[in-house]
């Protein structure tokens, strides 16, 4: 009789053979692994949503005392004079002013430098300036908003602003857009150079020139991938604190003149929270309300961002 084979034995009766039989415990080590990755997003998850009842659950002897339409419409914000004002419109457009000046510097120079790393530098090129651009986005905050308070605002007084203040929001804008701009650069330049190359090669063969290829075919397919990335940039610098508390001011400007000391939303919790306000519960319930407009409007920020993608998305087989 012939040799029995073990690929061949029967594990019952009716049963297919039994091709590949996994290594003892290889099952229970995969139902591990994909318990601790579940974990670990259901942490995030967790964390997130603490964080968004712990400031909705500390805001609330706030708006006890203070309407929401008043906190969103009011003009000024001034707790500490009689009588009190707890508006945050003028904080809220010192803070669009000063992001839309930082985006007006990081999305065109971020998306041309993605442009050059993905389509034009060659390999070593792209192997040595990449990492170069993206040490930008370590440099602390804080050196930024020196940086912008030392040499910007001075660079500017002494050529095309000399009206400008020492505090201003123009010069916090600019440097918050160099910080940024490694965001932008980094994450349009991976979506760029994750386009199929058949794209290239099928334009390329209809006599496409490279500026042609790189502007109707390659930049219009990374386009759910670059919107997301400026929307995370935008919420990157609205979040930003160390830049605009140092270099913006302190003093809420209405309406918003970028050559004037400007107030943000953060600079405003860094006051409250650093003691420049009387350590009252109220006013302390005053900054979890700003916490929360913060955290509501980088959670809507996001949320576009995923919707950007999954709207805009191309698949290629």
């Amino acid at each position: 009789m012939p040799a029995s084979n073990p690929l061949s034995r029967q594990a019952g009766p009716g049963a297919p053979p039994a091709l590949f039989r996994p290594p003892s415990g290889r099952s229970t080590k995969e139902r591990l692994i994909r318990s601790i990755f579940l974990a670990c997003g259901l942490l995030a998850i967790v964390i997130t949503l603490a964080a968004a009842g712990m400031l909705a659950g500390g805001s609330v002897p706030f708006f006890q005392r203070v309407s929401l339409g008043e906190f969103l419409a009011g003009l000024k914000w001034s707790p500490l004079h009689e009588p009190s004002s707890y508006g945050v419109l003028a904080l809220i457009a010192d803070t669009l002013v000063i992001t839309g000046i930082a985006l007006l510097v990081a999305l065109p120079l971020g998306l041309l430098s993605a442009v050059f790393l993905s389509e034009y530098a060659n390999f070593r090129l792209r192997q040595v300036v990449k990492p170069i651009l993206e040490i930008l986005a370590g440099v602390p905050t804080v050196v930024y908003g020196f940086f912008a308070l030392r040499f910007v605002t001075p660079l500017l007084q002494r050529t095309f602003l000399p009206q400008l203040q020492f505090w201003n929001g123009l010069s916090a804008g600019l440097v918050m857009g160099i910080m940024i701009l490694p965001l932008v650069a980094s994450l349009s330049e991976d979506v760029l150079f994750a386009v199929p190359r058949g794209l290239r090669e099928a334009a390329y063969a209809l006599g496409a020139t490279k500026f042609e290829v790189t502007a109707r075919v390659v930049v219009p397919a990374a386009f759910s991938g670059i919107g997301a990335a400026f929307i995370l940039a935008m919420s990157r610098a609205i979040g930003e604190t160390m830049i605009v508390a140092l270099a913006a001011g302190r003093t809420p400007a209405w309406p918003p003149n970028p050559t004037q000391p400007m107030l943000t939303l953060t600079t405003t919790i860094v006051n409250i929270a650093t003691g420049d306000h009387e350590a009252t519960a109220f006013i302390w319930s005053a900054l979890f309300a700003l916490g929360l407009l913060l955290f509501l409007t980088t959670l809507v920020l996001n949320v576009a961002s995923h919707l950007i993608v999954r709207r805009f998305r191309q698949r290629y087989a």
